[in-house]
């Protein structure tokens, strides 16, 4: 597999990208006639730059007669986002503060074996695994929700 930092370094290939990420969002291909016309550039050079990106992985062909239908495939690009965020979220200073409540909103021990506020738990009291694999999954979602905000109030910043 190429480089992808290589092959996303190119302006036409972010462009094509970009187009494809449009028909992502809709959950639709694109042909390459359609790529040709939005983009105003040569059927050659887009065929060209489509075919780095297929052997990049970054996008999937399907072929229907004569004519290719392109779709974009981001989960490569998750390598790229995982090693930008800490270059993008430098400087900021995340305190975060976690209390655990129960439904009635009373203060409930949390997943480290002590309770937000420093008393230790008793020694019965311990997550089953389903709850320990569900807030595991929050903890995720939560990290990457982090890094997305962090993310956006930096291009906010550069663009200010």
């Amino acid at each position: 597999m190429p480089d992808i930092f290589g092959v996303i370094a190119d302006a036409t290939r972010r462009d094509i990208l970009r187009v494809l990420l449009e028909r992502h969002q809709q959950d639709a291909e694109m042909s390459v006639s359609e790529i040709v016309g939005q983009l105003e550039i040569s059927q050659p050079t887009v065929s060209k730059h489509l075919k780095v990106l297929r052997e990049a992985e970054l996008v999937t062909v399907r072929e229907e007669g004569q004519h290719r239908f392109y779709a974009l495939d981001p989960e490569p690009l998750e390598m790229v986002e995982d090693f930008v965020i800490p270059f993008l979220s430098a400087g900021f200073d995340t305190e975060v503060t976690v209390e655990y409540l129960s439904e009635d909103g009373d203060r409930v021990p949390g997943p480290d074996g002590d309770d937000p506020f420093g008393n230790p738990l008793e020694d019965d009291e311990v997550l089953s695994e389903e709850t320990a694999a569900a807030a595991e999954r929050i903890g995720r979602a939560a990290a990457r929700a982090e890094h997305r905000v962090k993310e956006l109030v930096a291009r906010f910043k550069l663009r200010t």
